[in-house]
């Protein structure tokens, strides 16, 4: 039976830090899900459309890794595409508290069984986030060791620069 993960997220942008735990994950599994979040209560600066292309751009090279939208309960979206873990990525202690509770009610909801496994970003890309980044592209700051150069040029495009 193969081991498929699923990594969510809204990734917008995508950073990295998402593609350093995306490789760094994908020696563990047999498939990786990287879903790509819909979230209402959320106003992304990237449309639901170019954050899956940016993921896909960033992910291209590796064919285990698949690239989907989803909506509604990660449980749900876990399940159908059968995977049994759920991958977070866990850049500082604050980010442990709700993460914790998140992985316990998303393995209560599941009928099969979810597991959650935090991974801890490598030390040169704890400190990005993608709401950092948004912030830096849009004063024009040098995003290169931030993103990959397609999110780079996408994000200079957003914010005219």
């Amino acid at each position: 039976m193969p081991r498929i993960a699923v990594y969510a997220g809204s990734f917008d942008p995508i950073t990295r830090g998402h593609e350093d735990v995306i490789h760094r994950c994908i020696e563990f599994v047999d498939r990786l899900v990287v879903g790509v979040a819909t979230n209402a209560a959320k106003a992304p600066l990237f449309s639901l459309e170019e954050r899956l292309a940016l993921v896909r751009g960033a992910t291209v090279a590796e064919p285990r890794i698949d690239v989907q939208e989803f909506t509604g309960l990660l449980v749900d979206f876990a399940a159908s595409v059968g995977a049994h873990l759920l991958i977070r990525g866990l850049r500082a202690v604050s980010d442990f508290e709700y993460e914790f509770q998140m992985a316990l009610m998303n393995r209560h909801l599941s009928a099969g069984g979810l597991e959650t496994v935090f991974m801890v970003p490598s030390l040169d890309t704890t400190y990005i986030s993608s709401s950092i980044v948004r912030e830096v592209a849009r004063y024009g700051g040098d995003l290169t060791s931030l993103v990959n150069p397609a999110v780079a040029q996408a994000l200079r495009i957003k914010f005219d620069r």
